[in-house]
């Protein structure tokens, strides 16, 4: 590896990573579909239990990812990397990890407040967290759909910016996160 290039991930953090990222790209869809479209309850209700029980994943693989991290730090960004290109890159990795705790505990005590299950993949149900609270519950659901947005935004930003590297300025950095 010359100057300046940057270091593999390890293959745990590539597990991590893209089973997240496939949780994420089949959940998102899966809200946005909820959000927008009268399905019907046939539909509808598998939909928001799939919903539900992706998020309770991301939120624990998340947390191991989290935990994973502290032990196994991130490889340095390429030396060559302009120092404002590695902060927006840090300020997203970042962001995204504290979306990925945040998001589904709000989505959690959200369906919570409003009384629905939360069925792990009809495994079994997730204890509410929150007290019935339909008025909070829709404001809290707001607040979801917000931060579903904003992860959208983030994932997009980092989506863009691994394929810029990899094409424009055809450095290392997407390829430590495909194959190490």
């Amino acid at each position: 590896m010359g100057a300046g290039e940057a270091q593999g991930y390890s293959p745990a953090a590539r597990v991590f990573h893209w089973l997240t990222a496939a949780l994420l790209l089949t959940m998102l869809p899966i809200g946005i579909a909820m959000a927008n479209f009268d399905l019907g309850g046939a539909v509808e209700d598998p939909l928001y239990h799939i919903h539900r029980s992706i998020g309770a994943l991301v939120l624990a693989i998340t947390a191991a990812r989290l935990i994973y991290r502290l032990f196994n730090p991130a490889p340095p960004l390429p030396a060559d990397m302009p120092a404002l290109q590695q902060v927006a890159a840090l300020v997203t990795h970042w962001g995204l990890y504290a979306l990925l705790i945040v998001q589904p505990i709000v989505g959690w005590i959200a369906t919570s407040a409003y009384r629905a299950p939360v069925l792990f993949f009809w495994l079994f149900e997730l204890p509410p967290i929150w007290p019935e609270n339909r008025p909070f519950s829709e404001a809290m659901f707001t607040v979801h759909r917000s931060l579903g947005v904003f992860i959208a935004v983030l994932i997009s930003v980092h989506i863009l910016a691994a394929l810029y590297h990899h094409f424009m300025l055809r450095d290392r950095v997407l390829k430590r996160m495909v194959g190490g």
